[in-house]
């Protein structure tokens, strides 16, 4: 089960914070927000990581 961890304005900025997730080890998915059709690099895009790992993703972010 996934969970929704953040927000982003485009497909670029998921894209990151996707790579830095997965570079250390927690699995990370990135969808459009809305109809999973609107995948374009200019609409907003959720960041989502397993169920109840989100503290981990905080971590990961801590460490920047």
């Amino acid at each position: 089960m996934w969970v929704e961890y953040k927000r982003t304005k485009t497909l670029k900025i998921a894209e990151s914070w996707k790579n830095l997730l997965d570079g250390e080890g927690l699995p990370a998915k990135i969808l459009p927000v809305g109809d999973i059709l609107d995948w374009a690099e200019d609409v907003p895009f959720m960041v989502m990581v397993p169920k109840g790992r989100e503290h981990v993703a905080d971590e990961i972010i801590r460490k920047l």
